[in-house]
């Protein structure tokens, strides 16, 4: 945590954080709570992070912190059993941990994810469990996997389709290797033979829009550097799974091809989806999120192979090495939230205004108030979410609202809708205010300083005025 930073309201926890506000104080979010209760409708995450809440008393912020830190206790337990069931070479399995443990924060490809986000969320859960996922099948305890499967399948749906797709791609290639030679691909002219269209709305401008500011969802979209972060993994897999095979290691061998029969499913679906069409339609799934679940197993195997055939034996010279690593993940993540306190607890002070802005609404505000604001506010922000920060109602934003309704079709005309209604937003007068008032029911804004004359703003800091709209 010290190394990639703690942030509990930003980025995706503006997704996921409301959800569990509004299990624990009802009363909060009354307006607009579509945008975060359709993830928090699909999964049993925000009540088990709520019911822990109510059960041990303590503060939001307290248990939402202890439960960051477990998680990354049970990931990097995950990396160690699996280390421990690939390689005999105590170095090799702490080494595979250590190369997590500086990397948790790095992208994976162009999937906009981390290893393991700076916050709490259902993959904070969903990553662990798939590792332990690959540890019980290596001991060929295939029951306990599919438990944890199903344990991955309440937290975050869209994850247990990976952990179960590799799964199978493993249990094929260890107990049927010959089945795969008789396998003959057919081109499939209807894709509602795999997947029904009904539950994969046709395409509308309204959605296509949220698809646009979300490029990872459609390969095509992909930058061309993002394209090597899949086929570099892929092309040293193999490089692995040779290895193996000369050195008579087979469950490394074993993992590393289902490890490529596993990217190659996802990846042939990714590139179908991507193609302009009545295919998009299915670009929700996500395929090349499987990604997520190969390079944590990728740089596991790389950590172990790095200490077992490079020199330089001592625990010092690895310590060091760690170290330079290090370095510029706290380096990048000190950029991406420059404004922000690395490691956000209790009690810290945020030099962003924005930051600022949202823990007075948060403090002097009634739970029941309806919020305006600038829709594109998260960059200046740090990142960090209204909802999740400020625990009040806000009209859609064109950050992660866009992004709850690029998996959840249904709400993009009222996305839209709140986003137009929303523009020229550093030129709106009183006669916009009031109408949002009159309209959508908004009782509050936040302006660019000092605000309007004709409104009364109880706060304002160098950048902006918190105003009530009479």
């Amino acid at each position: 945590m010290l190394i990639h930073g703690y942030h509990p309201t930003a980025e995706d926890a503006e997704i996921y954080l409301p959800g569990i506000l509004k299990l624990v104080h009802p009363s909060l979010f009354p307006r607009n709570a579509a945008f975060f209760q359709s993830h928090a409708g699909m999964t049993l995450f925000p009540n088990l992070i709520a019911d822990s809440i109510r059960i041990t008393h303590l503060p939001d912020a307290v248990a939402v912190l202890g439960w960051h830190l477990v998680s990354i206790f049970l990931l990097l337990w995950g990396v160690w059993r699996i280390a421990s069931l690939c390689f005999q070479e105590k170095r090799a399995v702490w080494c595979a941990v250590g190369l997590i443990t500086s990397l948790l924060t790095m992208p994976v490809a162009g999937t906009a994810l981390y290893l393991m986000d700076p916050y709490l969320s259902p993959r904070s859960l969903s990553t662990p469990l798939a590792l332990h996922v690959v540890a019980w099948a290596l001991e060929r305890r295939y029951l306990r996997a599919l438990v944890c499967v199903a344990a991955i399948s309440v937290i975050h749906p869209l994850m247990s389709v990976f952990a179960i797709g590799w799964l199978a791609a493993y249990i094929l290639l260890s107990h049927w290797p010959d089945a795969l030679r008789h396998v003959r691909l057919r081109p499939v002219r209807e894709p509602g033979i795999i997947l029904p269209l009904a539950l994969f709305p046709a395409i509308t401008p309204a959605y296509r829009q949220a698809l646009i500011t979300h490029p990872y969802f459609l390969l095509n979209h992909w930058a061309w550097y993002e394209w090597l972060g899949i086929a570099g993994p892929f092309a040293i897999l193999a490089g692995i799974a040779y290895l193996a095979r000369r050195t008579g290691n087979s469950s490394l061998r074993l993992l590393c091809q289902s490890l490529m029969i596993f990217e190659g499913v996802f990846f042939t679906l990714a590139l179908f989806i991507s193609m302009p069409g009545r295919f998009e339609r299915f670009s929700e799934i996500q395929p090349l999120r499987c990604l997520h679940l190969l390079y944590c197993v990728f740089l596991i195997l790389l950590g172990g192979l790095a200490a077992k055939y490079l020199p330089g034996h001592r625990t010092w010279q690895w310590a060091a090495f760690f170290v330079l690593l290090s370095a510029p993940m706290f380096f990048v993540q000190r950029q991406l939230f420059a404004a922000t306190p690395h490691v956000e607890i209790l009690g810290m002070q945020s030099d962003n205004p924005w930051v600022r802005a949202f823990e007075w609404i948060r403090n002097n505000t009634p739970e029941d108030a309806f919020f305006a604001i600038d829709p594109e506010y998260a960059r200046s922000a740090d990142e960090h979410g209204f909802r999740a920060l400020a625990q009040r109602s806000m009209l859609a934003d064109d950050g992660k609202d866009g992004g709850a309704v690029s998996m959840f079709p249904a709400l993009a005309e009222e996305w839209q809708r709140q986003l137009a209604e929303q523009s020229n937003w550093n030129r709106w007068g009183p006669a916009d205010l009031a109408r949002l008032r009159r309209d959508r029911g908004v009782t509050w804004v936040v302006l660019s300083s000092p605000g309007l004359r004709e409104l009364e703003c109880p706060y304002r800091n160098q950048q902006l005025a918190v105003c009530q709209i009479p």
